[in-house]
């Protein structure tokens, strides 16, 4: 199991690494060393989503973040997140987005639809202990997940500055 999360690691910064390139999951498929319909239910049973999936909303994020802090042409962002013209990114940013990219830019606020996928680990015998039958109190559990989120940001640069 240990292996199949590494692959997944190993997709994700595949991915991140190539988000404004063409990708395909015969690219990711052959760089990582497995057929693509076994890659892609990996990806998807760690994840949760397609690696498809991932790479649209990714794309649509970053381009999000462009639209409100660049005056980089549509037309642009568009080619940059992969979408061949105009009309099609148009129509895929509003369904993740719910407002054209045009209208989404005026409004001016940044929301991240799917931020990069961390693989940190959790250590769960926390979230399951209790006292007495009680469970942790809200503040210990936000003093938790505030250092878990730390940690997995702290792990993250230590990969990738050992890289």
């Amino acid at each position: 199991m240990g292996n199949q999360k590494e692959v997944v690691i190993k997709v994700i910064n595949y991915i991140e690494r190539n988000l404004e390139k063409e990708i395909s999951l015969e690219k990711i498929a052959k760089n990582i060393g497995y057929s693509k319909f076994h890659l892609n239910r990996i990806f998807t049973e760690y994840t949760g989503i397609t690696m498809y999936q991932y790479i649209q909303n990714r794309r649509l994020t970053v381009a999000a973040e462009k639209l409100v802090k660049t005056k980089e042409p549509i037309v642009q962002i568009a080619y940059e997140a992969g979408y061949g013209t105009q009309q099609s990114f148009s129509f895929a940013f509003k369904q993740v987005y719910q407002y054209p990219p045009k209208i989404y830019r005026k409004i001016g606020i940044f929301e991240p639809k799917q931020n990069r996928i961390s693989m940190c680990k959790i250590y769960t015998p926390f979230l399951s202990q209790t006292v007495s039958g009680i469970l942790p109190s809200i503040e210990s559990l936000e003093i938790y997940f505030r250092t878990y989120i730390s940690h997995c940001k702290f792990a993250a640069e230590d990969k990738e500055a050992a890289a």
